[in-house]
């Protein structure tokens, strides 16, 4: 065969409906086909287009949940028991901005260990 490929008559919404129905009525699909005078493949593969779209339609009309938003509630617990316990081994004789640069330190690690902390995101250049 020389040139494009024949395209086959366009499905109309009636006969989307007509199909459905006939296919929820469970008849075989050589009937389906000489019923709307199209070929088995054709109702088949009008079948897989519906059945997607509709799949597609449902997609639309779900309405999904935000993703939860964490509370801050255990991270600020956990940073309070750590700053608690690094209270009770940083040497109360120290200056306030010493302490400070203490438990800093203690937290988030020396300087030259940052980079390679996977727990911590990238810092920005």
């Amino acid at each position: 065969m020389i040139g494009p490929r024949p395209a086959g008559q366009p499905w109309t919404p009636a006969e989307d409906a007509q199909l459905l129905a006939l296919l929820d009525s469970k008849m075989d699909r050589p009937s389906i086909a000489r019923k709307l005078k199209r070929t088995v493949s054709a109702i088949a593969k009008r079948r897989f287009i519906l059945k997607k779209r509709r799949l597609v339609e449902l997609g639309l009309k779900v309405k999904t949940e935000a993703r939860p938003v964490r509370k801050p509630g255990p991270r600020l617990r956990a940073q309070e028991l750590a700053t608690q316990a690094i209270e009770k081994i940083i040497d109360p004789a120290a200056p306030p901005e010493e302490r400070a640069q203490r438990r800093r330190r203690l937290t988030k690690g020396p300087l030259e260990f940052r980079k390679d902390r996977v727990d911590l995101p990238k810092a920005k250049k």
